[in-house]
Parts: C-alpha cells; structure tokens; sequence
C-alpha cells in the first residue's frame, strides 16, 4: 500500500476527486485552506489580500497498482496549467486497520 498526498490550488479540487472516483479510489482525507508556496518557483498560496490564493491537501491509501495512473493524472492536470501548482508524493504504508 502507497500514502499519496496531493498537495493541490483549490480550482483543481472537483477534478481531482472525480479523478478519484474514476480510478477507483474512494477513501481520502482532505484538508481545505491550506497555505504555502512552492519550494523553487512556486506563487505563494496565503489566502491574504497580496497572495489571495489558496491550497487543499488530499491523503489517500492505495494499492500499489493505482499510484501509476493517479500520479500520470497529476502530472497532466499540473502541465496543463503549472502556474497554479499541484504537487504529490508518495509514501510507503507499513500496517494500518
């Protein structure tokens, strides 16, 4: 099992948990309003008068297979529009109930 944390600008939130969907991955967290900028060239998410922008965080747990064609999905979605920003990455999961 693979930890998948999509750290993502919020006008990519409905597509990406339709992609979801469609890929058959149902369970994720996610977190609304969070803040940051990117670590090379990245355009400050602050939700602040200067940087109105802000991000959402997506956790899912998948089975390994799955990373591949959500992280392909990623990528596309983020060349399509690289301004906004969107950023993944994948942790192994050792146990869990």
């Amino acid at each position: 099992m693979k930890a998948v944390m999509i750290m993502l600008d919020q006008a990519h939130y409905e597509m990406i948990v339709e992609k979801l969907s469609r890929l058959n991955i149902r369970g994720f967290t996610s977190w609304k309003e969070v803040y940051g900028r990117g670590s090379s060239d990245g355009i400050p998410h602050y939700g602040s008068h200067a940087w109105p922008s802000v991000n959402n965080a997506i956790l899912t747990v998948v089975e390994d297979h799955q990373v591949e064609g959500l992280l392909t999905y990623l990528r596309e979605l983020d060349n399509e529009s690289a301004n906004l920003g969107l950023r993944a990455f994948v942790w192994n999961i050792e146990d869990g109930i």
